[in-house]
């Protein structure tokens, strides 16, 4: 009985390993996604309010 007591004990150290990396990638994971969407996003609300100004200072500059 004792190799296998020995071989569940060194399964269980690996097991509780991974499970560290797992978590660890999660969080990269998700912290990737956001900052990702947040470098999609937010130049997309910027160009909702910039090209009204855009257009603006452009029809003035050709005196439209």
């Amino acid at each position: 009985m004792q190799p296998i007591e020995q071989r569940l004990e060194v399964l269980e150290k690996k097991i509780d390993a991974m499970s560290v990396i797992v978590k660890r990638l999660y969080m990269i994971f998700l912290i990737t996604a956001i900052v990702t969407a947040l470098g999609f996003i937010i130049p997309l609300i910027s160009l909702a309010f910039m090209i009204p100004k855009f257009l603006a200072g452009y029809s003035t500059m050709l005196g439209i």
